[in-house]
């Protein structure tokens, strides 16, 4: 594993953290709270990193030892752990390598996710609450939080338009995959005459920025609306005017917020969801100047989708873009996405 180390900058990533220990002990460190705690976390994630590497080298080096026995003398039970330990290790190789390819500055951070039903009404509504649920789940398998900053439900059922915070280690890493239209074909619950229907949703992924992060934000061009919450979230919500939806007016970006009692607490998320929103939507532009000169095509659009979900007349989901696909729609819908977004992650570093 002396080659992977070199590849994997093992030295770069010790000497960083011994320099975020000397921060830690240096005097005035817990002065500033939020600082600190970026310092902590910075120092945890590559402690984790390298504890895990090491780990691994330690594994193979214990297999490197079960084979160098096994062609002394033949044992049949040797010979299944070592083959078993091949298997673990290869597994958790890939998790690793996996891993390693969330190398983009943001990927590390929280994830800010929309999900907007197409047109359709309560069958489209409905595919977007379906699609809540399998984000939700996603996330709390993976011991994830998420905080619901914006709900609207549909007419009838579903949902009109939900906004999650997602917190967890590289949160926006895995779930900027998932950005795009989101196809369902099944027989409708809502049709009685039982026919076949074809919905859509989008979703939309902003990483959670931080407050150093430079978006310029004049007053001038903000509109702010206050107005009563609805949905879930408790009473509270409906008794004052504590719900915001904040509009730049330069670019008609458009955010809310209602998840908080206050309005001040709401009013400063949604800057934030506004600021990532601004920032998702430069990164956009660069890309899309990027794709003019190499001649590409590459809007986004109904019909355009990432990824089917057919339930009737067979039962699979398909990732339009890498071409996986899987036949146990259930266990996706439960949450079971990891393998579509591995293949995805790993298809943009080719």
């Amino acid at each position: 594993m002396t080659i992977l180390g070199g590849l994997f900058d093992l030295e770069t990533k010790e000497n960083r953290i011994r320099e975020l220990e000397e921060q830690m002990t240096a005097p005035g460190f817990w002065d500033d709270q939020e600082a600190s705690k970026k310092v902590i976390d910075e120092t945890n994630t590559l402690k984790e990193t390298v504890h895990t590497f090491r780990d691994l080298e330690e594994n193979l080096d214990n297999l490197n030892v079960s084979w160098e026995l096994l062609q002394e003398e033949t044992d049949e039970d040797l010979r299944t752990d070592l083959e078993n330990g091949i298997r673990d290790l290869s597994e958790q190789i890939n998790q690793f390598e996996l891993r390693m390819l969330l190398s983009d500055p943001h990927d590390q951070k929280n994830a800010i996710l929309e999900l907007h039903p197409g047109a359709g009404g309560t069958e489209s509504q409905d595919w977007a609450d379906m699609l809540l649920r399998m984000y939700t789940r996603w996330a709390e398998k993976r011991g994830f939080s998420v905080e619901t900053l914006d709900y609207l439900p549909g007419d009838e059922a579903g949902l009109k338009r939900v906004t999650l915070l997602i917190k967890g280690q590289d949160a926006y890493g895995h779930l900027k995959a998932e950005k795009g239209i989101h196809r369902l074909v099944r027989i409708s619950p809502f049709d009685s005459s039982g026919r076949r229907h074809t919905s859509f949703a989008s979703c939309e992924v902003m990483p959670e920025m931080d407050d150093d992060v430079n978006i310029e934000v004049a007053d001038e061009d903000l509109k702010v609306d206050t107005y009563r919450a609805s949905g879930a979230g408790g009473q509270h919500v409906n008794t004052t005017d504590s719900a915001v939806r904040i509009t730049h007016i330069p670019t008609k970006t458009i955010v809310q917020c209602q998840n908080e009692r206050s309005q001040i607490r709401n009013r400063e998320q949604a800057m934030k969801m506004l600021r990532a929103r601004l920032y998702q939507q430069e990164l956009e532009r660069q890309q899309r100047e990027l794709d003019e000169l190499r001649g590409e095509q590459g809007e986004i659009g109904w019909g355009n989708q990432i990824r089917s979900y057919v339930f009737h007349p067979y039962n699979m989901v398909k990732d339009h873009r890498t071409n996986y696909e899987v036949g146990n729609t259930g266990a996706v819908m439960d949450g079971a996405i990891d393998v579509f977004i591995d293949a995805y992650l790993r298809s943009t570093m080719k």
